[in-house]
């Protein structure tokens, strides 16, 4: 038995296969960050005490960057208590007979829709993760990309508007399309919007219904009732997206460049703007620029591509 751990800011899941790398097993739990790492750990040992058998390998993708050759974790950016934890050592200690490989949750998924998802077929893949924060993966020959550790691939701390001597922060990738800027840049419009924006009206919905954030999951059907404020959110979302990936272009330039994570939901509508507006990023010699694909892998994509960490050994 193989077992892919995801652990991320806001959800936990394990998941066991075969080794036909079929998901068999699932255990989901959501993260109280107010619980920190340990609590997640508990988590953890309390899936591991339900296996129905000792797993032989184990592959982690976690949410932040990682040291994946010692299997020390660097640091998460919305748990506390990670910082320099060493969760390869811990692992081994409640499975002492298996096998430990530990990723960042971007490189995992990755290289799950580069070997089980979308991108099957391609050498090349990198994948962008636009959820709660953005991430991203490298997958060269069917292998994660590593460079020094800790840490690559992190196309969400790329500068749109550097810090100055000022004292202006700047704006990174991360802090302009994540799914939190999102949801924010859809409350602080509500206001400009007419009352019979089908945006603003789902959105209100939801607020009087006491749920507030995550108000990007409603820009797909508004954008399909032909709402204007929704498209052009979209289009400026595929537009920094393509800024950020243009880079990725110059310096890899890989066959297939994936959309996953929350906001990837958008569909179609999203990937459309981003293929429109990356070829005014990219040097006329790159093109055509690579295709954009969005991931089919879903909530899927980390422990699947865990899966296959643990079994390849990649």
């Amino acid at each position: 038995m193989i077992l892919g751990i995801e652990i991320g800011g806001t959800k936990l899941q394990l998941v066991t296969s075969d080794e036909t790398g079929q998901i068999k097993q699932r255990f989901r739990y959501s993260v109280d960050s107010s619980l920190g790492a340990s609590g997640i750990r508990t988590q953890i040992e309390a899936a591991l005490a339900q296996l129905s058998e000792q797993p032989k390998a184990v592959g982690v993708g976690f949410g932040g960057p990682v040291d994946w050759q010692s299997g020390r974790i660097a640091t998460s950016h919305q748990i506390g208590g990670w910082a320099g934890f060493n969760l390869a050592d811990w692992l081994h200690e409640q499975l002492p007979a298996a096998s430990i490989r530990i990723e960042n949750d971007a490189n995992v998924a990755a290289l799950g829709e580069a070997k089980r998802g979308v991108a099957t077929g391609f050498s090349n893949v990198f994948y962008i993760t636009l959820g709660s924060g953005v991430g991203g993966g490298m997958i060269q020959n069917g292998r994660i990309y590593h460079g020094t550790t800790p840490g690559e691939a992190e196309i969400g701390h790329l500068w749109l508007i550097p810090p100055d001597e000022a004292g202006s922060p700047g704006q990174t990738i991360e802090q302009t399309v994540s799914g939190w800027a999102v949801d924010k840049q859809i409350r602080d419009l509500l206001p400009q919007l007419p009352a019979d924006s089908v945006l603003k009206t789902r959105v209100q919905e939801a607020h009087l219904s006491g749920q507030t954030g995550g108000e990007a999951r409603f820009l797909h059907p508004a954008y399909e009732a032909s709402d204007p404020v929704a498209r052009m959110l979209i289009e400026q979302i595929g537009s920094v997206v393509a800024l950020g990936l243009s880079h990725v272009v110059h310096l890899f330039h890989p066959d297939a460049l994936v959309l996953g994570g929350g906001l990837s939901l958008i569909g179609e509508p999203l990937r459309a703007a981003v293929r429109q507006a990356l070829p005014r990023f990219v040097m006329k010699t790159f093109h055509p620029a690579p295709i954009v694909l969005l991931a089919k892998l879903g909530e899927d994509a980390v422990p699947i591509g865990a899966l296959q960490v643990a079994q390849a050994g990649n």
